[in-house]
């Protein structure tokens, strides 16, 4: 583990119970704050084992930062300072949009795990477009996907997809369509077999001259059909990955006081669902499209398992509250250990290689 990365969870853990005594989108607020001025990270964290290649795109290790984390790009820059092999800024949307009325973010602490109902907050595309050319400008040594939505009030809401694409593509080494929110009104229903064909049609559209690779991000309450038709789509349109998945709206046993709070819900308690969401797309697709792991993964053993089961790639978020700024460098570490253990010569080649 990076000394950086070291030093970074030693300082958390001492100021760990004033930030769960904070509310919860102050304190994400005050991190960003912290990190902004940092200088911007020049190397990544990474071996030959575990480097690999996904779309196209050269990864130094496959752990990264989920959407959710750094809405409006303030902190990109400093992310590979904490063993991140990869970072996802978002979710952006064509205009600036206030989210939902606050609070809006809570910690069910004894749960390990968060509900959220944002409503895709964020300044709108212009502004982060701004600061992501600075960043390119300077260099970033690891992929940036940039996550696009739709505004709440839409009229067009795949319009407002086609206009991301047209706008943050340039940006991007990767661009990721997320129709997974539970927090914006009739997102999800861009699931839909029809209403997803559309959509990724009018994003190709708009970025003909320029094409990036086009993540799908999903949520985990799907049916059968569901999967089977968004695979259909997915390799019909050639889709670089499927991100599996988005927060929950279902309701495991919790004892939090915050339980009942209306979002979606992510963290340890989602680990299950996540992981078989995982293993259903990979099944349905029988390798064939690439998937990236998210939702409840905080630990080198849990993202061992979505490897194993078919990740390609895996993101975190929520786990960081309670675990730590340092899990990514651990979980990175973690996975060269569990793939020289098991006999791999590279993480990669570990994918999907558990027995269904």
């Amino acid at each position: 583990m990076s000394l950086f990365a070291s030093l970074a969870d030693t300082a958390y853990a001492l100021v760990r119970p004033l930030v769960h005594a904070t509310d919860g989108e102050a304190a994400h607020n005050l991190t960003l704050n912290a990190l902004q001025p940092m200088p911007r990270a020049r190397s990544a964290l990474t071996s030959s084992v575990l480097a690999c290649e996904v779309a196209g795109l050269h990864f130094p290790n496959p752990v990264g930062v989920a959407p959710g984390f750094d809405k409006d790009a303030r902190v990109a820059h400093a992310m590979p300072h904490f063993g991140f092999g990869f970072v996802e800024v978002g979710t952006l949307t064509p205009l600036a949009q206030e989210g939902n009325p606050r609070p809006r973010l809570f910690r069910l602490v004894e749960d390990r795990a968060v509900i959220n109902r944002m409503g895709f907050n964020n300044g709108g595309q212009a502004k982060a477009a701004d600061r992501i050319r600075c960043l390119r400008r300077y260099g970033l040594p690891v992929p940036l996907g940039i996550n696009i939505g739709a505004n709440k009030d839409s009229a067009d809401r795949i319009a407002d997809y086609a206009k991301g694409a047209e706008a943050m593509a340039p940006l991007a080494d990767y661009l990721t369509v997320n129709i997974s929110s539970p927090n914006t009104p009739g997102l999800r229903a861009l699931q839909d077999r029809g209403a997803l064909e559309a959509l990724l049609d009018g994003v190709a559209a708009a970025q003909a001259s320029d094409p990036k690779p086009v993540f799908l991000k999903v949520a985990p309450d799907l049916e059968p059909a569901d999967i089977d038709d968004i695979v259909a789509v997915a390799m019909d349109k050639g889709l670089a990955a499927i991100i599996v998945s988005n927060t929950t709206i279902e309701r495991p046993a919790l004892v939090s006081r915050h339980a009942d709070e209306a979002g979606g819900l992510s963290g340890a308690p989602l680990t299950g669902l996540a992981l078989q969401r995982l293993r259903d797309f990979r099944v349905a697709s029988g390798g064939g499209v690439p998937l990236v792991a998210a939702g409840g993964i905080g630990s080198a053993d849990q993202a061992w398992d979505r490897i194993r089961a078919g990740a390609s790639l895996i993101q975190i978020y929520s786990a960081m509250v309670f675990e730590g700024p340092g899990l990514a460098a651990r979980i990175a570490h973690g996975l060269e250990e569990r793939a020289v253990r098991d006999g791999f010569a590279r993480v990669a080649d570990a994918v999907g290689t558990a027995p269904r």
